[in-house]
């Protein structure tokens, strides 16, 4: 137990003043080691208190507290622009940033991707390296209209960016019907193609809804589909194009038996799997995503954050 003038007095040398551990040791005659055990103490016995005025300070307490609640490995949350249509690219940013770290303390053998305007961010602004060794993978077939946001411009960014090699699931998103969809994934290059899907060390996905925002919606399902019929299925939304409810459980919808991507089960064997979305419309998804623990990791924006936590 240290003298209460002592630690007032360190704390106010160091946390006001600015003066560093070792000035502080040689004015009050003290060793470095004991000045750093005496600033400990007054944090411990509630002597200092240390605030932050800053809105990152919020989003921080956020992290902590999804992490917690949703046995999440890693959280990142970023401030919510004023402007939703934005929200893919400040989301797709954190992205990039959390994935550099992971691919930069991990040295991953092979990467799997999804689709989407958040994913297109995230490779637009991933910092260029060489890292000729890792596999980018698709993690489920394409759209047959050409688009920016697509599978295939998706993953041959990220593998540009990387100097990496780039293996593509060469298949529509969806099959015309459950037969059709059996009689593709029964030959053997798509069945090596699903299974290499999930063996990577990292995948990065985004989440779909079922609102005219999403992309999914618009460009993606087969010509005829029902959304109205999904929803009354009780999907909120999708994850590689299968359709979940709000607890992250596959509807039984047909869209679900054509759908050419890993099964859920196959999914959750990937070591780390990021998902990064954000947006009202993507709320429920999410929830439902993080409800049954689909990632170990989520990057969203603080409002939806704030959301999932019910508050």
């Amino acid at each position: 137990m240290y003298d209460q003038q002592l630690m007032v007095k360190a704390s106010w040398l160091y946390h006001v003043e600015g003066l560093t551990q070792a000035q502080i040791a040689e004015r009050m005659l003290l060793t470095r080691r004991k000045v750093n055990e005496v600033l400990a103490a007054a944090l411990h016995q509630g002597i200092v208190r240390i605030t932050f005025n800053s809105p990152m300070a919020a989003n921080v307490e956020l992290e902590a507290e999804l992490r917690s609640r949703f046995g999440l490995r890693d959280v990142v949350i970023v401030p919510t622009p004023a402007d939703q249509a934005h929200i893919p690219v400040v989301v797709g940013r954190a992205a990039a940033m959390f994935l550099e770290r992971q691919i930069q303390a991990s040295e991953p053998g092979a990467l799997g991707v999804g689709w989407g305007a958040t994913l297109r961010e995230t490779a637009r602004h991933i910092a260029p390296v060489n890292a000729p060794g890792i596999k980018v993978r698709s993690m489920m077939g394409g759209l047959t209209r050409g688009s920016e946001i697509n599978t295939f411009e998706i993953v041959r960014r990220f593998a540009k960016v990387l100097n990496a090699e780039c293996h593509y699931l060469a298949a529509p998103i969806y099959a015309d019907d459950a037969a059709s969809r059996d009689t593709i994934v029964a030959q053997a290059v798509f069945r090596t193609l699903l299974r290499d899907a999930t063996a990577v060390d990292i995948s990065i996905l985004s989440v779909g809804d079922v609102s005219s925002e999403s992309l999914q919606v618009r460009y993606g399902l087969p010509t005829g589909t029902d959304v109205a019929e999904l929803i009354a299925a009780g999907a909120v939304g999708d994850l590689l194009g299968r359709y979940l409810d709000r607890n992250g459980q596959e509807i039984d919808h047909p869209l679900n038996r054509q759908v050419i991507s890993p099964s859920i089960e196959d999914y959750r064997r990937i070591p780390t799997r990021i998902i990064a979305s954000g947006g009202l419309h993507k709320r429920d998804v999410l929830r439902g995503c993080m409800n049954a623990g689909l990632a170990t990791a989520l990057i969203t924006e603080a409002d939806s954050a704030s959301w999932l936590l019910g508050r």
